[in-house]
């Protein structure tokens, strides 16, 4: 007799329950931040991020920035300094630079995968990447280097 995977018959055999954050106390909303943080930092000529930065790259009110940023600030992940530049804490910059490099490998596997448009393929990792657990994602690590693409 065959060894084959159960593939599941019903949608609800498929998904039984809904599906966790990867994270678990950090939404992804909050991940975002810090990767919008993260890019901003780098991609700026002084290193530094203000809430209007964040606001105007995600499209957001600054109203709706303050309170993730608060929030992210309560979690210990940033700090934010009297002339509002916001900061990360050790923890904050090591969680931004693994979100980062998820989007970034994730984005590679579907457009090598799949061939579709790198635009669709960062649209659909920025989803992805919030969720997939550290063991999936360790595969498809493993998966590029053994591809030649990382």
């Amino acid at each position: 007799m065959e060894n084959k995977k159960h593939i599941p018959l019903t949608l609800q055999d498929a998904v039984p329950k809904p599906v966790p954050s990867r994270t678990g106390e950090l939404a992804e909303s909050g991940e975002n931040y810090l990767e919008t943080i993260l890019v901003i930092r780098e991609r700026s000529d002084d290193g530094v991020v203000r809430a209007v930065d964040i606001a105007n790259e995600l499209g957001f009110s600054k109203p709706s920035v303050s309170r993730g940023l608060a929030a992210l600030k309560e979690k210990g992940l940033i700090k934010i300094s009297h002339s509002g530049s916001i900061l990360f804490t050790a923890e904050g910059k090591s969680l931004a630079e693994k979100i980062f490099l998820r989007h970034q490998y994730l984005t590679l596997l579907l457009m090598h995968i799949t061939k579709v448009d790198s635009e669709i393929a960062e649209k659909d990792a920025c989803r992805i990447e919030h969720v997939i657990s550290d063991e999936t994602f360790e595969g498809i690590c493993e998966y590029l280097k053994k591809q030649d693409l990382i």
